[in-house]
């Protein structure tokens, strides 16, 4: 099979497992109890009529899937919610005073981005290269205390981590609590931007530790396995130092598990690392979730599931390109 054609069905399985997410996502939120007019607007003093032109307004006063009656068959919700897709239309917020849900998620996206894409390169960068290290001096104190820390971070509870850091890093040194910059600071672009990155600080490493560990466990267990190959005892024979033989041979091979993982981690983290994004009262996708399901604004539930479940599709399609890349060994299977 060429890498044209896997290509190809990796993409049209990517199409078909995104139309899939969106039925589900569209029923899964039409099965909840509950009036969804009622639910979003909390007001005791709704009378049936309000009720009834709120459902009019949102389209809940039509059938589910298919229509028996006036508008055609297709006039339902499951199909009107597929052509507002079609043109982008996420729909309109019931909680945030009928906003549209893709103008809360975007800029809900970019304020996570700037949270996620830090620390995920920082833990990636540090989790391969502690891998390396522990796996090259394998079974010495450095070994095990690299494991050690790996397991710790792993092993401890975000929310945890997040107040332990929250705790420290205000105290000793003098690091914002929370929120994404400080109320009544208007002192220039400059300023600005220092003290937004002075308020990512503490979120940022707390998601960076919580993701290391993982990273460098896989990398080690990866390296260490593709050290016992025997392309590794020849490349040895040859006289290539340990640099060399990481460099050329073990590197690259080790990396193959090690996509995969970030791929999905990468996939998942663009909805917001909902715990770190509660404990400091980041304001990104995980947040507002979290705000989404308090307030039952099931539109914006709903986009915020698509968004999510779309960037680990995409996520594990990028993976697969990868793989071709790394290991062109994967075009024969």
């Amino acid at each position: 099979m060429t890498r044209g054609s896997l290509f190809l069905r990796k993409a049209l399985w990517a199409v078909v497992t995104i139309f899939v997410v969106v039925t589900f996502n569209f029923f899964l939120f039409r099965v909840l109890p509950g009036d969804p007019a009622k639910a979003g607007i909390k007001d005791p003093r709704l009378s049936p009529e309000m009720v009834a032109a709120l459902q009019e307004r949102y389209g809940l006063d039509k059938p589910v899937l298919f229509n028996t009656g006036e508008g055609g068959l297709f006039d339902s919700q499951y199909f009107r919610y597929l052509g507002a897709l079609s043109q982008g239309d996420l729909g309109t917020s019931y909680a945030y005073r009928n906003r549209p849900v893709s103008s809360l998620l975007g800029t809900a996206l970019v304020n996570t981005l700037w949270l996620v894409v830090p620390a995920d390169i920082l833990s990636i960068i540090l989790g391969v290269l502690l891998g390396l290290v522990a796996a090259w001096r394998r079974g010495t104190k450095l070994d095990v205390g690299a494991l050690m820390f790996a397991l710790f971070t792993w092993a401890l509870p975000t929310f945890f981590l997040g107040i332990l850091l929250l705790f420290f890093g205000s105290r000793y040194l003098g690091l914002p609590t929370g929120g994404r910059i400080t109320i009544g600071l208007d002192q220039g672009l400059w300023a600005t931007a220092g003290d937004v990155l002075r308020h990512l600080v503490l979120p940022t490493l707390t998601f960076a530790l919580v993701l290391l560990g993982e990273y460098m466990l896989i990398m080690r267990s990866s390296v260490v396995e593709v050290f016992s190959e025997d392309y590794i005892l020849t490349a040895k024979a040859k006289g290539l130092n340990t640099f060399q033989i990481i460099r050329r041979h073990g590197f690259r091979n080790a990396m193959l598990p090690l996509v995969t993982l970030i791929a999905l981690n990468l996939g998942f983290t663009v909805s917001g690392a909902i715990q770190v994004e509660t404990v400091f009262s980041w304001p990104g996708l995980g947040k507002l979730t979290v705000d989404a399901v308090a307030q039952r604004d099931y539109p914006l539930l709903q986009g915020a599931f698509l968004m999510l479940a779309i960037s680990v599709v995409v996520a594990n399609l990028a993976a697969e390109l990868i793989y071709l890349r790394l290991d062109p060994r994967v075009t024969e299977a």
